[in-house]
This record gives C-alpha cells, sequence and structure tokens, in this order.
C-alpha cells in the first residue's frame, strides 16, 4: 500500500526551510510595528462574492484561479487568494476604519490559486499583507513604499528594483479606457489572445497586464495613462515622487504597471529581482481608494502591499538554526536503573532555566550520543551513565574545548 502523498502545488515546510518565514514573520513585527501597524488574522475562508466584487469578476484570479466550493449549507465559499479583500472585510465589519483616521493593519498567512505551480509560485503561497486605510494623502502612500524598503533591506535583500505607475481616478479613468479600446480596435484582433480579445472591451487595462508575448509586443505603442491623468491625480502623484526622491529610494516609472487586481487606482508599484528566474515581482501594491466603499464599508481611501514570502525567501540567506546549549546523553543497561528518568527531569530544569537542547533517550551508545551532539553543534553534553546515576552527579563535556567536569545533580534543582 502506498503513502498518501502532497497535492500538486502544495509543499511541506521542514525546520530548514520555515525558519525563513520565521525571519519575515518576526521582521515584519519589528518593521512595521515601528510604523504604527498592528496585527490582524483573517480567515481563511471567505464568501465568494468578497473576492468577485473586491478583485474584480474580469481578472484571471477570480475567472479562473480561485479555489470555490459550496458548503453543506449552500454557501459558496473561497478559499483566500489574496489578502486585501479580507483585511478590509474584518477592518469594515469590526467598525475600525473610517475618512480621515488612519487604521495600520498587516497580516502574513497563506493565500490559494489554482495555477501552473512553478518556481516561487505554489497553488497554496504566502504572503505578508500591509495596509493604511483612511488616509488620502500622498504621504500615506510614501510612507507605506519606505516601510517596504525598510522590510526588505531588514531581511538583507538587495539589488531590488521599484517601480511606479499611476493609474488615475474614478474620474479620469474612463478617458484612458476609451482611448485604450479605441488604440486596440485598430488592430488586427487575431493577433491578440483568447482572453485579451475579450478584455479589450470589458477592461483593456488588462489587456496591458497580459504576459503572452504576443500581446506584450502590441501594446508597447499603446497610450499610457500619464497622458490622461486629471489635475488631481497628476499632482498627488508628482507629491509621491517628490517625497521619494527626497528620501533617496530609487525607482523607474513604467507606464505599463497595472497590477494584476481592478481595486488599484492612483499610485501602484512593483519590487522586482532578476534573481529569482521568470517571476520577478517580490512585492506589490498601491493604492485602492474606493475598494472599502465597494465592500459595504463608509467612502475611506486605503493604500497598501503585499510580499511573496516564498520568493523572498529564496532571495535571502539561509537562517541558521540556533545553537543548542546542550544535549543530554544517557546510557543505563541496567534494569530499572533510572537514568533515564533522571536525564529527563534534569533536562526539564535545564529548560526551565531557558536553556535549548534535547534529551536522547533511545537505544544507543555513548559513542553515537557524542557524535550526534556535535552534529547539532551543541554547546555542551551532559552525560548520565550508570556511574553518574548511582553517585548524584552529571558529567559536563565543553563542545568547543573538549574539556569536561562532574557536578551534583542537586545543584539543578
Amino acid at each position: 500500500m502506498s503513502a498518501i502523498q502532497k497535492i500538486k502545488g502544495f509543499a511541506d515546510l521542514f525546520p530548514e526551510d520555515s525558519r525563513a518565514f520565521t525571519r519575515m514573520e518576526d521582521a515584519a513585527r519589528d518593521i512595521f510595528g515601528r510604523y504604527g501597524f498592528g496585527e490582524l488574522r483573517i480567515p481563511v475562508l471567505e464568501r465568494t462574492e468578497l473576492f468577485a466584487k473586491g478583485i474584480g469578476e474580469d481578472t484571471d484570479v477570480v475567472g479562473k484561479e480561485m479555489y470555490t466550493f459550496t458548503d453543506r449549507g449552500g454557501r459558496s465559499l473561497t478559499m483566500r487568494p489574496e489578502a486585501t479583500a479580507g483585511a478590509l472585510r474584518a477592518a469594515i465589519e469590526a467598525g475600525a476604519v473610517e475618512p480621515g483616521k488612519a487604521t495600520r493593519l498587516y497580516a502574513f498567512g497563506p493565500m490559494f490559486r489554482y495555477e501552473r505551480p512553478q518556481k516561487g509560485r505554489m497553488r497554496q503561497f504566502h504572503q505578508i499583507d500591509a495596509e493604511l486605510l483612511g488616509s488620502p494623502e500622498p504621504h500615506a502612500d510614501v510612507e507605506v513604499i519606505l516601510m517596504l524598503r525598510d522590510y526588505l533591506e531588514e531581511l538583507g535583500i538587495g539589488e531590488l528594483a521599484f517601480e511606479l505607475n499611476s493609474l488615475g481616478c474614478r474620474n479620469c479613468r474612463p478617458d484612458y479606457r476609451a482611448a485604450l479600446t479605441a488604440y486596440f480596435e485598430k488592430l488586427d484582433a487575431q493577433q491578440l489572445c483568447e482572453d485579451c480579445r475579450r478584455r479589450m472591451h470589458t477592461n483593456p487595462l488588462r489587456v496591458l497586464d497580459c504576459k503572452v508575448p504576443g500581446c506584450k509586443a502590441l501594446v508597447a505603442d499603446a497610450p499610457a495613462i500619464g497622458q490622461h491623468l486629471c489635475g488631481d491625480c497628476r499632482s498627488h502623484f508628482d507629491a509621491v515622487l517628490r517625497l521619494l526622491d527626497s528620501s533617496g529610494l530609487a525607482y523607474a516609472l513604467n507606464p505599463r504597471l497595472v497590477r494584476g487586481l481592478d481595486y488599484y487606482q492612483r499610485t501602484t508599484f512593483e519590487v522586482t529581482s532578476g534573481a529569482i528566474g521568470a517571476q520577478t515581482a517580490v512585492a506589490g501594491g498601491g493604492r485602492y481608494d474606493g475598494l472599502v466603499q465597494l465592500l459595504g464599508g463608509p467612502d475611506a481611501p486605503g493604500v497598501g502591499f503585499a510580499c511573496g514570502m516564498e520568493r523572498l525567501a529564496m532571495l535571502m540567506e539561509k537562517p541558521e538554526a540556533k545553537r543548542p546549549d546542550f544535549f543530554l546523553a544517557v546510557t543505563d543497561a541496567r534494569e530499572g536503573g533510572g537514568a533515564v528518568d533522571a536525564a529527563v527531569l534534569l533536562a526539564h530544569k535545564l529548560r526551565a532555566r531557558q536553556l535549548v537542547g534535547e534529551c536522547d533517550y533511545s537505544a544507543g551508545s555513548m559513542k553515537s550520543r557524542l557524535r550526534h551532539a556535535g552534529r547539532i553543534k551543541a554547546r555542551k553534553c551532559y552525560i548520565i551513565g550508570p556511574e553518574e546515576f548511582d553517585s548524584g552527579t552529571v558529567t559536563i563535556k565543553d563542545m568547543d574545548g573538549g574539556g569536561q567536569i562532574q557536578i551534583e545533580r542537586a545543584a539543578f534543582d
């Protein structure tokens, strides 16, 4: 009978891999906390309509990639494909968001999208997400971008490229959509992929985000959003760029940057790396004024970002396991010898003193136990054999210097 295998696109993270995730989570609590952000924990399951409304029905995420099912109560539920919609739903439901009052939240955890598994993107993947709600000022955009930079620097990730664009707002975007549609209608529609032939009428900005090489070539000369920004959007984006220039952050303007979700408007940004293969984006976000109201809340603005944890892990130096303070080796082959019992109790007392270590009470020789203590790089090896047990002592071997001493076990009481 064969063993049950994990589902395709889902990964097991053993300690050597999960340490990187713990490092990212700890750094987020530190850096985001300095900016006044508090940790939010949200459900993995949400009502499907939350994502259909929030992300956009015409996106690939909603149309093709969500894990959606009907539960026993007849409700359509979806495993979250991203965190922003759920974070906003939680804030709205708790009455924690209102115009003119900043609400700062962050979250991390697994997300789910049914797409082709590839390096840095699985069907269950993990994100770190930050949201600043209630502040319409360009200063909020800049704070969020600088917080992201500080976070990536804290993780020791370098050689990253920041790209920015403005997507306009509900006032100026209709003119840009019309200009894009007119441009695409002049092209030979058969040169576009099937999805883009549909998108050019329903959501032409999505054509700019298409990854099909033929489509990317065709949109190279498409109108740029910068030519259609209203005065307020232009002033907002100019202020963002001015502040970023003053901060010393290096960035590039990318007029084709639209991100993959419909809720973005005005400032949008992405952080990329050329060191992880074809999937170069490691973080991204932007402003989503109007999304809170769309989800049933007040007309409060918002700006935020998400980081792909698997991709960040590929760029980080692998964190080493904490070196154990002790390894407790015990041997006593005598029937009812009692050394193993004494060793387990001594290990408990050592841990109560904030020391980290393990006790090996399985069958084996003392030589093999000492080898294991060396492999795990324990600082000291505590030894209880028949002689130590009978005399009420423990031998402590310094694994670095090689010396050893013997002391009374009662000294640890």
